[in-house]
Formats: structure tokens, sequence, C-alpha cells
């Protein structure tokens, strides 16, 4: 099963001992490898761009994102196969983070870390090929059909991005520039990406 997504593994191995060593060992790293407008505009630090995505800010942050890399990942990369997975993942970090450096960029203070924007990028992805396989949110009994899923998080993360929110420390940009970056990448990577979603519509 990890020789078949050997890129998954590696990108959770990754995560695991970047964040684990940043939190246990030296939390400075948190601050030097965070998305942060102002270092990168001001400063040119672009490396934040892709590191921030290898930090986390606690446990429970990290454990969330690496169960969801781990679901939806490996049957991404099978699909996708090593390089448009990579591809997607990177891309979907890079739209994210590029969403937030445009609505963050008067904002001096604003720091963001985790993979959850190139996650959202390969969840969407997902989408486009199992639009009806369920997905359950925090062990509750009762799937949602990913396809409604997915409308309901960009919903919500409009919502949240127009109201200025970030209930509970959540970059609800980063997450739908991921989404929205994800998807189109997969589009373009995949041409047969379509053609599978709306047949599984009945379209």
């Amino acid at each position: 099963m990890f020789l078949e997504t050997p890129w998954t593994t590696l990108l959770i191995l990754i995560n695991l001992l970047v964040s684990g060593y940043a939190l246990l060992v030296d939390p400075s790293l948190i601050d030097r490898w965070a998305f942060r407008p102002l270092h990168i505009l001001r400063g040119r630090e672009y490396h934040r761009m892709i590191t921030a995505g290898f930090v986390h800010v606690g446990w429970a942050h990290l454990a969330f994102n690496m169960i969801t890399l781990f679901f939806f990942g490996r049957p991404m990369e099978v699909l996708m196969g090593p390089v448009r997975f990579l591809l997607i993942y990177f891309g979907a970090e890079l739209a994210g983070h590029g969403l937030s450096l445009w609505l963050h960029r008067n904002r001096p203070t604003y720091a963001a870390v985790g993979a959850s924007g190139a996650i959202s990028g390969l969840l969407f992805g997902y989408c486009l090929f199992f639009p009806f396989d369920r997905i359950y949110l925090f062990f509750f009994p009762v799937g949602i059909p990913a396809v409604l899923f997915a409308i309901g998080y960009v919903v919500l993360s409009i919502y949240a991005v127009r109201r200025g929110i970030e209930e509970g420390g959540i970059a609800h940009e980063a997450h739908l520039g991921g989404a929205l970056g994800g998807l189109l990448l997969t589009l373009l990577l995949e041409p047969r990406a379509l053609p599978i979603f709306l047949r599984q519509l009945g379209l």
C-alpha cells in the first residue's frame, strides 16, 4: 500500500518530522518558516510560500491534516501518477498562499502555517473522480457525499473570507485558494476528469 503511494507517504513523514521537531525541539522554526506576507513582499522570502506547509501550530492541527492527506492523497497519487500528484499538491499550496498574500498584503502581523491549502486541492481533485463517495467528519455517523461537502466547503470559505473571519485560527482563504487551485490543476492535468465527473452526475 505504502509502496504504491510513495510521495503521499513521504509528504506525511516530512510533515511529521518537521512539525514534530518544531513543536518539541525548536519552536522558533514555526516563525521562521511561517507564511508572512510582510516577509514575502518586502523581504523577498519567497520560500515561505512552500515551507509554511510543513510546520503546524499544534498536534491536533498536524494530526487532522495528515489523516486527511492519508485518505485523499493516496487515491489521487494512484490516479494521477507521481508527477501530476506533486504538481497538484504544491500548486494548490501556492494557490492558497497566493490568495492569502493578496488578501493580507496590508496586514504586517498576519501569519499562517499548515498544509491545509495543499490538502484542500487534493480533496477537490478527488471530488471530480468520486463525487458521491461518503466523507465522514469527526466520526459523525452519517457520511456526506463528496460533491456536497465540496460545495459547502466553498460556500463557507467564501462567507468567512468576505466577513474577515478566522475562527479557531482557520485561514479560510488559504483553504479556498488551495481548493480552487487543486480543482483547476486536476482538470488541466487530467482532461478525462470533467467527463468522469459529469457522467457520474448523469449529465
